[in-house]
C-alpha cells in the first residue's frame, strides 16, 4: 500500500523544482545586458520510482513516480562555436594592429600631395632646369639652395616621424605583453576557484563565464587552443554541466601546435601544473624584437597571430641576423634612397666649377652624417645655404654663362639607380629616385588596401560567428518572460497539490470512523 503523505512529499519536490527554476530565470533577467553571461538552465529528472524492486516491496499495481529533482543548474553555451570565435579573434587582432600601423605610415609618408616628397623633388628638379637656363642668375641659385634644402627637411621629418611611431609600437608591445600576463594570471586563478567547487558537485557557471571572457580577451592578442581537462581528484562528477579546467595551449596561426607544444597554462590529471608569462626580448643594438619567451621557451618566429604579432611586424624583429617588418623595411628604403642620391648628386656636382675668379670645383650639396641614418640626417651644404654662388653649375671652367654641370645635375632626375657614377648603390634599388619613390609609395598603398581587407573580413566572420554563439547562450528576454510563466503555472499547480492532499489528510484524519458516533 502506498503511503498516504507520498502525494505530500511529490508536490514538496514539485514546488521546490519551480521555485529553482523561477529563481534561475531572474537570474537570466538580471544579466540580460552583462557582457559575456551565458543563460543557464535547471536539469530537470523525474526522482526514482517507487517501490523499488526488491523481495520484500509492497504489491500495487505499478511502480508509482515519486516527483521531479533539480540536476544541476548549467549554462547554455556552445563550445565548438567558442573555439571557431577565439580563431577569428586572433584573426582581427592581427589585422587590425598591423592595418593600424600601416595607416599611420600612409598618413606620414602622404603621397601623393602638395607636400608630399615627390612634389617636393618635383619643384628640386624645376628650379635646376631654371638654373640651365639662368646660370648667373643668384635668385635661380638660391632657389636651387633652398628646394635642396626642402628635398632634405622632407626625408628628415618622414624617417623621424616613422622612428617615432616605430617607439610607439614598441612600447605598445610592452603593454600588450603586461595585459597579456594579467589575463593569464586571472584565468590561472579562476581555474583554482573551479578546481575548489566541482569536486563537491556544485557548478560554478559565473566563473566559468568569466574565465571564457578572459579567455576571448587572450585569443585577440594571440591564437590559442583550449582543452577542458578533469583531474583524478574530481572523482565522479556530472560533466554534462561541470566543465573542468582550462588548459590553455599556444597555437600557430594555421592552429597546428608547436613542437613541443607550449602551454600558458597547464593542467593535467593530476590537477593545475601552473602558468607562463611571456617577456618579448629585444636587441640591444636595434630596439628589434628578437625572441618571445614562454616559460623555458624562446620562440624567434611570431606566427601565432593575434595583435601581438602584428605589433611584432609592424614595429620590427630580427630575423636571420637581419631587422624585418614594415617599418624597418620603410626606413631602410628610405635610408637606401637618400643616400644613393646623396652620393650621386655630389659626384656630379664635384665634377662642376664654381663662379667666380680663380677656377674652383664644386664640392658637396648634400651632407648626410657619417655612421648615421641617411634620410634622418641629410641637409644641404651650409656654405651653399649662405652663398649659392658655390653651386658647380659649369661643366669645363669657372666661365660665366657654362651650364653643362647644370644640365648634368638636371638629368639625374631621368637617370636609372644601375647608371649612377658613383658607385656603391644600395641591393635593391631600381629605375630613377622619383619612380623607385613613387612605386614604394604604391606598394605601400596595396600592402595597405590588402591589409584592411582582410581585417574586415576577419571582422565580417568573427562578427558572425558571435552571433551564432549569441543566439545560443545569450539571454532572449521573451523566452525568459515565457519560462516565467510556465515555471509560475508549476509552481501554482504543485501548490495546489498540496492543497489537494491536506484536504485528503483532513477527511482520512478527521472525517473517517466518526460514523455511528
Amino acid at each position: 500500500m502506498v503511503s498516504t503523505f507520498m502525494g505530500l512529499e511529490t508536490s514538496k519536490r514539485a514546488l521546490s523544482v519551480a521555485q529553482s527554476a523561477l529563481y534561475t530565470t531572474g537570474h537570466n533577467v538580471a544579466n540580460a545586458n552583462t557582457p559575456g553571461y551565458s543563460r543557464q538552465r535547471v536539469n530537470l529528472s523525474a526522482t526514482e520510482s517507487f517501490p523499488s524492486p526488491a523481495l520484500n516491496s509492497p504489491r500495487i499495481a505499478g511502480q508509482l513516480g515519486t516527483g521531479v529533482e533539480a540536476g544541476s543548474i548549467q549554462r547554455i553555451r556552445d563550445s565548438f562555436l567558442d573555439s571557431q570565435y577565439r580563431s577569428q579573434s586572433s584573426k582581427v587582432g592581427y589585422y587590425s594592429s598591423l592595418s593600424e600601423s600601416l595607416t599611420k605610415m600612409e598618413e606620414i609618408l602622404n603621397d601623393p600631395s602638395e607636400s608630399g616628397l615627390l612634389n617636393t623633388m618635383n619643384k628640386f628638379w624645376g628650379s635646376l632646369e631654371d638654373l640651365t637656363t639662368n646660370t648667373d642668375n643668384i635668385g635661380a641659385r638660391a632657389v636651387v639652395a633652398s628646394s635642396g634644402q626642402m628635398v632634405a627637411e622632407t626625408l628628415n621629418y618622414y624617417y623621424n616621424a616613422l622612428t617615432s611611431v616605430q617607439e610607439d609600437l614598441r612600447y605598445q608591445i610592452g603593454v600588450e605583453q603586461s595585459g597579456i600576463n594579467t589575463i593569464i594570471s586571472n584565468i590561472q586563478s579562476i581555474n583554482e576557484k573551479i578546481s575548489k567547487v566541482e569536486p563537491h558537485g556544485y557548478v560554478p557557471n559565473d566563473l566559468y563565464d568569466e574565465r571564457d571572457t578572459l579567455v576571448d580577451q587572450l585569443s585577440q592578442f594571440m591564437n590559442v587552443k583550449v582543452s577542458t581537462v578533469f583531474p583524478e581528484k574530481y572523482g565522479i562528477v556530472d560533466k554534462a554541466a561541470a566543465e573542468g579546467l582550462y588548459n590553455i595551449e599556444l597555437i600557430q596561426e594555421d592552429g597546428s601546435s608547436y613542437m613541443p607544444p607550449i602551454n600558458l597554462i597547464s593542467v593535467n590529471h593530476t590537477g593545475i601544473v601552473g602558468a607562463n608569462t611571456i617577456e618579448v626580448q629585444t636587441d640591444s643594438a636595434t630596439g628589434a624584437v628578437s625572441g618571445v619567451k614562454i616559460g623555458d621557451t624562446t620562440l624567434q618566429d611570431y606566427k601565432f597571430a593575434g595583435a601581438l604579432t602584428g605589433l611584432i611586424e609592424s614595429a620590427g624583429y630580427v630575423e636571420d641576423g637581419t631587422v624585418k617588418g614594415a617599418y624597418p623595411d620603410m626606413l631602410q628604403k628610405l635610408n637606401d634612397m637618400t643616400e644613393a642620391f646623396v652620393n650621386e648628386f655630389n659626384y656630379v656636382h664635384s665634377q662642376g666649377f664654381v663662379v667666380g675668379d680663380p677656377p674652383t670645383k664644386g664640392g658637396n650639396f648634400f651632407e648626410i652624417t657619417a655612421g648615421k641614418n641617411a634620410a634622418q640626417t641629410i641637409k644641404v651644404n651650409a656654405d651653399i645655404i649662405k652663398d649659392p654662388s658655390l653651386i658647380a653649375s659649369g661643366a669645363k671652367s669657372n666661365a660665366a654663362g657654362d651650364n653643362e654641370n647644370a644640365h648634368n645635375l638636371a638629368a639625374i632626375k631621368s637617370k636609372d639607380f644601375t647608371q649612377y657614377e658613383s658607385g656603391n648603390i644600395p641591393p635593391g634599388l631600381n629605375g630613377t629616385f622619383d619612380t623607385y619613390y613613387a612605386g614604394v609609395i604604391g606598394n605601400l598603398g596595396v600592402d595597405s588596401a590588402s591589409v584592411q581587407k582582410d581585417h574586415s573580413n576577419a571582422q565580417i566572420l568573427a562578427t558572425s560567428v558571435d552571433k551564432n554563439r549569441q543566439s545560443v547562450s545569450a539571454v532572449s528576454l521573451d523566452e525568459e518572460m515565457t519560462d516565467m510563466v510556465r515555471y509560475q503555472q508549476a509552481y501554482n499547480a504543485a501548490a495546489r497539490m498540496v492543497t489537494l492532499v491536506d484536504e485528503m489528510l483532513d477527511r482520512i484524519i478527521n472525517g473517517m470512523g466518526t460514523g455511528g458516533r
